[in-house]
């Protein structure tokens, strides 16, 4: 027991002993602790008060340094959201060439490797004099930057930095890139929507302005002011991506077949003039500026003009029958040549014998002759004044850039041989679109409605603008449109110019056309012909009006047997897609002959 009692004694003399020793350690700890603490305070106390002037002076002996801050344009977005345009995250690379004038073959180097820059101008910008600011490299991808400032830390280089960029890219790629347009390398809109919108696009660029220090640093709890960014306005468009992607792709089908030069798709909803799809062939790429082909860029729906052909002979037509003039039933008697001003006009397939034709025959056989014969009855100045009526001779006032009003001269001008050639859609000129909104005059019962491309805005506080609403007018009574509609389906019927367009099922109102190509040194070329077929469907009750138009094709094609099967298959893609159903109407059959 007692030997037990003294081992305790020693155990606690021990255990006393190490918490003395535990204790003073502790306060030593924490002795170092309140140490250093009180050196943080005593240099924030003096960066905060007594060397906040000397900082003061350090800047403004040293100098500033301004930093854009780019603002994101705003996207271009089609009618359900999906987007056209829009703007991702990306950088400007730059150089403080004070900083990097003995480094610059290292820098260059690296630049001219991971983001494939000359090596010699990239060296000459790092050496500029007399700044301390200079682009190196614009809208990079932020992902790449990274790579490029990782392995410029890597290698010890300084004197690179980087600023706020926006990347514009366009996801369709060449779907609707000729109404979307593109922005050039300074950032601004250069064709198509984002040129016509390049001001409420563009938005606002912000600037950051530091204070700087020798080495280019920005020096701490020195003054900076900063301008936020204000982004860009987004702007719906009435397109449907999806038919656009469709149209265009059919179309590029038919253009590569026949060899033709150019082509154009046009599908407008005829009760509100909004353009659902506005393809052509061919197109380009608005994400490959370095490949950018200036021809392919302008729109030539809009910007190309051609003689329509007997697609114009709908408009003759809805003139006489709104005028009073003729009716569907009227019967005309047709020679197999007329002459005016010396010059012979035939039809197509170069009768020579008379026909006994009714007006509705005239337009399901496409007989110019017919027409002209049927369009006597007319003053020039009244027929002019319907043209004028369905959009001809001024621009549609679409919203887009370099849109063409077409040709349409004065009356008081027009020569026997004019006004003859008029009548069938020769000596006049207009664009696919100026036409494509005539057609859908007649589909909406004689009432003409500029054609829309663009719903609204939508600002950065999520408020919607609608667009103003688009202008209208009555350019035929309602009994005339339909007259004509009615007429147009003997076109796709049997015996009629155009069965290539017709729908199982639909009642399809169309009209084709094929006329010579203008030369623009005068006269005609010897050979070619611009080839085109416009309608709608179901021709009772239509919605939906598709025009296709097909510059020089090759083959020999003619309106019904090259644009006709193109046209066929977008509007029945529109009619399925909008749940268009048959109204299983039928006109009762007008003799096409006497």
């Amino acid at each position: 027991m007692a030997g037990s009692s003294a081992a305790r004694g020693r155990h606690g003399a021990h255990g006393a002993l190490r918490l003395r020793r535990t204790q003073f350690r502790l306060r030593i700890f924490l002795l170092v602790i309140a140490f250093v603490m009180s050196l943080f305070a005593a240099r924030l106390f003096q960066l905060q008060g007594v060397d906040a002037n000397a900082y003061a002076s350090m800047a403004q002996a040293e100098g500033t340094r301004s930093v854009t801050l780019h603002a994101a344009r705003g996207q271009i977005l089609d009618r359900d959201g999906a987007e056209l345009a829009s703007s991702i995250d990306a950088v400007a690379i730059t150089a403080d060439p004070s900083l990097t004038v003995s480094t610059a073959p290292s820098i260059a180097a690296v630049l001219s490797d991971e983001l494939g820059l000359d090596y010699f101008s990239t060296v000459d910008k790092l050496r500029t004099p007399d700044t301390r600011f200079v682009y190196l490299a614009r809208r990079i991808p932020t992902w790449k930057a990274e790579q490029v400032y990782d392995r410029l830390a890597a290698e010890g280089l300084s004197g690179v930095l980087q600023e706020r960029d926006p990347l514009r890219t366009y996801p369709e790629t060449d779907v609707a890139a000729n109404l979307v347009g593109v922005v050039n390398a300074e950032g601004e809109g250069g064709s198509g929507l984002e040129q016509e919108f390049n001001a409420i696009l563009q938005g606002t660029d912000g600037e950051a302005t530091y204070v700087t220090a020798p080495s280019g640093e920005y020096i701490p709890m020195a003054d900076r002011t900063v301008t936020e960014p204000q982004d860009g306005t987004t702007l719906v468009t009435t397109i449907d991506r999806d038919l656009q992607w469709y149209a265009n792709r059919r179309l590029a089908v038919q253009v590569r077949a026949s060899d033709a030069e150019w082509g154009v798709a046009i599908t407008v909803d005829a009760r509100t003039g909004e353009i659902y799809q506005f393809s052509q062939v061919p197109s380009f790429d608005p994400n490959q500026l370095s490949d950018l082909d200036l021809d392919r860029v302008r729109n030539r729906g809009l910007q190309d003009v051609y003689e329509p052909g007997s697609v114009q002979k709908i408009l003759t037509f809805a003139a006489l029958l709104d005028a009073g003039l003729v009716l569907p039933t009227t019967r005309l008697v047709v020679p197999g040549v007329i002459e005016k001003d010396g010059f012979d006009i035939r039809d197509y397939d170069d009768r020579t014998e008379k026909a006994r034709m009714t007006a509705t025959g005239a337009l399901a056989l496409s007989s110019n002759l017919g027409t002209i014969v049927a369009a006597e009855r007319m003053a020039d100045e009244q027929l002019a004044g319907y043209l004028r009526s369905f959009g001809l001779g001024e621009p549609t006032g679409v919203g887009l850039p370099g849109e063409s009003g077409g040709i349409l001269a004065d009356p008081q001008t027009w020569t026997d041989a004019k006004r003859a050639t008029v009548t069938f859609g020769q000596g006049l000129s207009v664009t696919a679109l100026q036409m494509t909104a005539a057609v859908a005059a007649i589909a909406n019962d004689g009432e003409y409605i500029a054609p829309q491309l663009v719903s609204g805005m939508r600002h950065q506080d999520g408020t919607f603008e609608p667009a103003p609403a688009p202008e209208r007018h009555r350019a035929v009574s309602e009994q005339a449109a339909r007259d004509v509609a009615a007429m147009m389906t003997a076109v796709t019927e049997r015996g009629g110019t155009g069965p290539q367009g017709a729908i199982p099922d639909y009642l399809v109102a169309a009209k084709t056309g094929t006329s010579q190509r203008a030369n623009p040194d005068g006269g005609y070329y010897a050979s070619g012909a611009t080839v085109s077929y416009a309608g709608f469907a179901p021709a009772d009750d239509p919605r939906f009006v598709t025009y296709v138009v097909i510059d020089n094709p090759q083959d020999g094609s003619g309106g019904g047997s090259g644009a006709g099967p193109v046209f066929r298959d977008i509007m029945s893609t529109v009619l399925q897609r909008y749940s268009i159903p048959p109204t299983g109407a039928r006109y009762e059959r007008v003799p096409l002959s006497w």
